[in-house]
């Protein structure tokens, strides 16, 4: 018996210094760089600050995940303007040697991202940006995306919009390639099933003067309009529109950036407008409860999207790494792990497609007394089409 003993605390003590020199030998490595490519002023200035809020509270949370590894985080204002992109992704990619590359915000500044990053030497996950590009024709092995594809909010819209009873709608959005391909979503699926786009108006990005337009709205009287606007832009959309006198008299819809992070400032002139989104902020499950009372009690603000969104890309490095046992080294096992990665988030457990896009639900809300509260779910699990992709 004492050497059966013996032998158990030996092969014991063998597995201790095992897992001793494996954390070891991860933390030795030094720390995981982090290069975050977020706007941190200018219109959507609040989107990346909540989108890097997110993404700190998860990885400190989760820190044991880390194996050892400390966390070296390089941060730099896109300030959501496109030529900037080729610059920064340069800089982290060949001065800084990030590990991971976080961004962006704005769809045009991840197209210039990934002409840099594709195919490289780390890994770049995509935290917002929804162009379709970017898990469609611009794919590639190193690069993932937490959020969605311009397709996925926007399309099941479409069909709320026909059960709605609306034939006739208008739509409405920034000239610039999210939110033209979000308009393209909602058309697609609206008129398959048999609606009919009157009109579709592009405004220059980031002009927010809408009155011109608005008055147009209203001479064309549609059954409906659909919009993509987010940050700032969507504050004064909503506000306009009511100041018009077009709210309670033309449903407004949108894709659920319309609604998300601008109630505060929309007030009344929000009420009734109705979106989908992958999110939001009332769905009750353990993740949602437990991040929002977290994020607010950490930062002294309310949690969005954004922020979630953030907080999912934490989870997903995180995951990773501990699945590897801290050594990031290997690209080809880092993709694996990342593809392979289940997100626990507190907008319902979502996996990956092929196209390294999140296969997520997509929720129809209604803003209620200043919150967007969920009316059903409107797309169960939802995948984009990735169309082009070839990976």
């Amino acid at each position: 018996m004492k050497n059966k003993n013996k032998i158990l605390n030996t092969a014991l003590l063998g597995m201790s210094l095992v897992s001793l020199s494996s954390s070891v030998i991860a933390a030795d490595q030094g720390p995981i760089k982090v290069g975050v490519m977020l706007p941190f002023s200018g219109v959507y200035g609040g989107l990346g600050e909540a989108t890097r809020n997110g993404l700190k509270m998860a990885l400190q949370e989760h820190a044991e995940d880390l194996k050892g590894r400390d966390i070296e985080f390089i941060e730099m204002d896109t300030e959501a303007k496109p030529s900037r992109a080729p610059e920064i992704a340069n800089s982290l990619l060949n001065k800084s040697h990030a590990d991971f590359i976080i961004g962006p915000v704005h769809s045009g500044v991840a197209m210039g991202m990934i002409k840099v990053l594709k195919k490289k030497d780390t890994i770049m996950i995509i935290p917002n940006a929804g162009a379709n590009a970017a898990t469609g024709p611009l794919c590639a092995p190193n690069i993932f995306r937490t959020s969605f594809s311009a397709w996925q909010p926007s399309y099941p819209m479409g069909k709320i919009a026909l059960e709605q009873g609306f034939k006739k709608v208008v739509t409405l959005s920034w000239n610039y390639g999210f939110g033209k391909e979000s308009l393209d979503a909602f058309e697609e699926s609206f008129t398959s099933g048999g609606g009919e786009i009157v009109k579709k108006m592009l405004i220059p990005f980031p002009k927010t003067e809408f009155q011109s337009y608005l008055s147009e709205i209203g001479s064309i009287q549609p059954d409906a309009v659909f919009v993509f606007f987010a940050g700032g832009g969507a504050v004064k959309f909503v506000k306009d529109y009511d100041a018009m006198g077009l709210k309670g008299k033309i449903p407004l819809l949108g894709a659920g950036f319309l609604t998300e992070g601008t109630l505060a400032a929309q007030g009344d002139s929000a009420e009734g407008v109705l979106t989908t989104l992958h999110y939001a902020d009332p769905l009750d499950n353990a993740e949602n409860n437990a991040f929002r009372k977290n994020y607010s009690e950490k930062f002294g603000k309310p949690s969005d999207l954004y922020a979630v969104q953030g907080y999912d890309t934490g989870l997903m490095i995180a995951s990773a790494v501990n699945a590897l046992n801290g050594d990031i080294s290997d690209q080809k096992a880092l993709i694996n792990a990342l593809e392979n990665t289940k997100i626990k988030s507190p907008r319902g457990d979502f996996t990956f497609s092929k196209a390294h896009n999140p296969i997520q639900n997509v929720y129809l809300r209604r803003v209620e007394n200043g919150e967007n509260q969920v009316v059903k779910l409107a797309a169960p699990d939802l995948e984009d089409p990735a169309r082009g992709c070839l990976m």
